[in-house]
């Protein structure tokens, strides 16, 4: 058994954990699963899973998800659909408190329903602003107003902290800029720091005083400010995030197998490069021939207080149980209510 967690989140391949997978995750170097459709048949099957997971050292691995709503939700079959956070923000123009209101409770479904599940956090949410540019963002990203995005984020991060989750902001400092998508291409944001930071760092810094949890940075060139890509770049991370913005929580990298990581060479020294640029985790996705590499390859351990910051709370063991959690049923109505009044 491992008496430490490490900087490596990795991904497997279906619902259920091989003996080979099971081995790989008790490496040193492994701190976290992170979950996608393919690993998903039922609410008992994601329990068996997360749990079958937890069993295979101490202490146990994350475990995370990209479940934001609308089309980024893993799980769907057994759990509530939550919309995209575009429509938070249209309900925003028109009701400010209630468009709150109802992040909140779309929040507190959402992350009651994963930890009910065994899921400690979602990769969520989405700061990015909406420039009309990016189709990867798109209406992932809450709103084109910085101020608009900052308000119902903050209050998304409310209800999932309520629940027991833990936020983890992204894309650091921001991908709504720019038209390629970076898992597909390295794309290049040309404007200057002072552009940047009147736009899209007004959410971060609103939410690092709200108790953000984690950021996850982008795989984008700011060529005006660094010249690596921000999840590969001390300036961005070590610099701005952590001396400038006074963040002390957790740095995800986004996935190394994205082109947009491909300029800092192999999958070792991709992760090598965020880790020393600040990043304290690093996601390896979809490229299983390249973990056993990456694992080889890395050095280093996981700040135990930032990781224990992202372990989730168990409202529920399952998610029949939860159904008798009043406050889970009452925002379950609010999610109800929003959902109608989008029809």
């Amino acid at each position: 058994m491992s008496e430490s967690l490490g900087p490596v989140m990795l991904d497997i391949a279906g619902p259920q954990l091989s003996p080979m997978e099971g081995e790989l995750l008790r490496h040193p170097l492994v701190g976290g699963v992170i979950l996608f459709s393919r690993n998903y048949r039922s609410p008992q099957q994601l329990c068996e899973l997360t749990a079958a997971i937890r069993a295979l050292r101490k202490p146990e691995p994350l475990i995370a998800v990209d479940h934001e709503g609308g089309r980024v939700q893993r799980f769907l079959q057994g759990f509530s659909r939550i919309p995209a956070m575009r429509r938070l923000g249209e309900a925003w123009d028109r009701d400010r408190a209630a468009s709150c209101a109802a992040a909140r409770d779309i929040a507190y479904v959402l992350a009651g329903e994963l930890l009910a599940c065994g899921v400690d956090f979602s990769f969520t949410p989405v700061l990015d602003v909406d420039f009309g540019a990016s189709g990867v963002i798109g209406d992932r990203a809450f709103h084109s107003e910085p101020a608009a995005i900052a308000q119902l984020a903050a209050s998304l991060i409310a209800g999932l902290r309520e629940a027991g989750m833990a936020s983890v902001g992204k894309h650091f400092p921001g991908h709504g800029y720019v038209r390629a998508d970076s898992h597909l291409a390295v794309p290049v944001d040309e404007r200057s720091y002072a552009e940047i930071e009147a736009a899209d760092l007004v959410p971060y810094r609103e939410l690092i005083k709200h108790g953000l949890s984690a950021v996850m940075p982008a795989h984008v060139i700011y060529p005006k400010v660094d010249a690596h890509p921000a999840g590969f770049s001390s300036r961005w991370l070590r610099q701005i995030l952590r001396e400038d913005m006074r963040f002390d929580g957790m740095i995800f990298s986004d996935d190394l197998s994205m082109e947009g990581a491909s300029v800092a060479g192999g999958v070792v020294e991709r992760g090598a490069a965020a880790l020393a640029a600040g990043c304290d985790m690093v996601l390896l996705c979809n490229a299983p021939e390249a973990a056993p590499v990456l694992l080889d390859g890395l050095a280093g351990g996981l700040n135990r207080q930032r990781a224990k910051a992202m372990r989730g709370a168990r409202l529920a063991q399952g998610l029949e149980a939860l159904q008798r959690n009043a406050r889970y049923v009452l925002a379950k109505a609010g999610l109800s209510r929003f959902v109608a009044a989008l029809a």
